[in-house]
Parts: C-alpha cells; sequence; structure tokens
C-alpha cells in the first residue's frame, strides 16, 4: 500500500507553503523557532526536513487509532516539488532528555511507568498477516543508523531481513578462527524461528518523549516506526544518541530487559556497521 496524503487539498497546501517559507527565512527563524527543516507557528509544528515522508504522518495516525498513545495530531501532510510537508499539532511539553538527572526518583518511576504502558500498547498490536520488516503501509523501513542505506526492504520475513544486515553472508563462510564463533553465533539468532514482528517506534530516545511534570504528554519522530523483530526496540533504545548517554541506564525500567539480544546487536554492529 502506498504511503497517502492527508487533507491536501488546495488552500491546506499554500497556507502551509506559505508559512513554512516565511518561517525559515533567514531574519525570522528566530521568531518562528526554525530549526532543521521543523518551525512552530502558532499551535502548529511544520516539517519538512530532506528525509521527511508521508509514511511519518502515516505512522503517527495509525498509533494514534490503534492506542491512547500521545502523538500529534496531523491536520495536512503532502509531496511538492520532492519535499514532503507535514502540517501537525504542536505539543506543549518539555523533551524528557532536559533535567531528567535532577528528577526526584519518584518523579522518574512514575513517567517511566507511563512509558512502559504505552509501549505495552504499540507492541499489543496484531501485525498484518504475512507481515515480515515493513512499516505501516507496507513499504520500507526508514533507519539512518543501518548500513549502506536508510531505506531497506520491505521483507517478507524476519530472516530476510537478517540476512540483509549480514549482507547476505551464511554462517558456514566464517572460515577464520578469531571470528567464526562470535559471527557464527550472530547467524544462528539470525535464522531461528521468529514469532511475529512487533509494531515498533524505533527511536525511544528521551530527545522524543515530552512530558509536562511529571505526565507523558508526547511521543514524536515516528519517522522508524515499523513492524520489526521483537528485540528492535530494546536494541534501538540502548543505542542511543551520544548526547543522550545517561538514558542507557532507563530503558530497562520501561521495556523488557534483553541482554543477550543487546549482545547479538552488539556483534552485528561490529562487523556489519552501523552506518
Amino acid at each position: 500500500m502506498e504511503p497517502k496524503s492527508v487533507n491536501d487539498g488546495a488552500l491546506n497546501r499554500i497556507l502551509t507553503l506559505c508559512a513554512f517559507k516565511l518561517a525559515t527565512q533567514k531574519y525570522v527563524r528566530r521568531i518562528f523557532h526554525s530549526s532543521g527543516g521543523v518551525v512552530f507557528v502558532s499551535k502548529y509544528c511544520i516539517k519538512s526536513t530532506s528525509v521527511t515522508t508521508l509514511t511519518e504522518a502515516n505512522n503517527m495516525q495509525f498509533v494514534s487509532s490503534h492506542t491512547s498513545i500521545p502523538v500529534p495530531k496531523i491536520h495536512c501532510a503532502f509531496e511538492h516539488a520532492g519535499r514532503t510537508y507535514i502540517v501537525m499539532e504542536k505539543i506543549a511539553g518539555q523533551y524528557l532528555g532536559l533535567g531528567w538527572v535532577q528528577r526526584p526518583e519518584a518523579s522518574k518511576a512514575r513517567i517511566l511507568e507511563q512509558l512502559r504502558s504505552m509501549i505495552a500498547q504499540l507492541r499489543a498490536i496484531p501485525p498484518p498477516q504475512d507481515v515480515g520488516v515493513a512499516n505501516v503501509n507496507g513499504g520500507p523501513i526508514y533507519d539512518q543508523r543501518l548500513p549502506k542505506q536508510s531505506n531497506w526492504g520491505p521483507f517478507k520475513t524476519i530472516k530476510d531481513f537478517h540476512r540483509e544486515l549480514r549482507n547476505g553472508i551464511e554462517a558456514e563462510a566464517f572460515q577464520d578462527p578469531s571470528l567464526a564463533e562470535e559471527l557464527r553465533e550472530l547467524a544462528s539468532f539470525h535464522n531461528q524461528p521468529w514469532p511475529a514482528p512487533v509494531l515498533t517506534h524505533g527511536d525511544l530516545s528521551s530527545l522524543n518523549i515530552l512530558a509536562r511534570g511529571d505526565d507523558i504528554v508526547g511521543i514524536v519522530d515516528w519517522e522508524t516506526a515499523a513492524w520489526m523483530p521483537p528485540y528492535w526496540e530494546y536494541t534501538s533504545a540502548w543505542h542511543v544518541n551520544p548526547q543522550n548517554m545517561f538514558w542507557q541506564e532507563e530503558v530497562d525500567r520501561f521495556l523488557e530487559p534483553m541482554p543477550y539480544e543487546l549482545k547479538m546487536e552488539q556483534i552485528r554492529r561490529k562487523y556489519f556497521g552501523d552506518f
């Protein structure tokens, strides 16, 4: 299924393009808090980065319709001149990473329990029949941390996805004794029978979670959301942005710890790369 535009009538297009162009002008950027292809105009946020796609808007709509997770409401999304524009609700909140280490433990616990409940909702959504690894539209997944390219698939099975992560190399090819043990274990892990994929945000950094006080009011940046192997949420959250390293200490408090899966991902990244 192809990604779909949202409320992309002529008037919405014209207003969005004019607002975005104005807000990104050199002398007015600060007024509209414009940065990196994201601008805030009144109660709206307009996003149009080099990697923004309609799938991101579709991801948010899908999550909103199947869970109570607070995601920005999509007002308009369309493609124009090779770029995608998404107009969404501006959520009033502070990035969780700001001041996190100074929060009292009771406050942290309340927030992380909310996050645990929200992710449980996400993972409980039944996947479409015969889906392997794909976005909510059945198309390619996006993750700029993956090696070689940012768009992958879609894949009919999790095993197919894993094979691509190993550049198609199977365990029998690992002849070097210094490499064979780790890489054969990785291939064995990848080739085991897998349960159904789960819907995964894919970038649960504290910089993608908004809070007011002790309440989570928004989870943003859904471009990496997709049907993924069950461990992917955990290992992706653990491998955080270098500016967000403290968050590693919190991941086990809102996601089921998966130490063996994390070990396998670290081996995969060691030999086959992140970027």
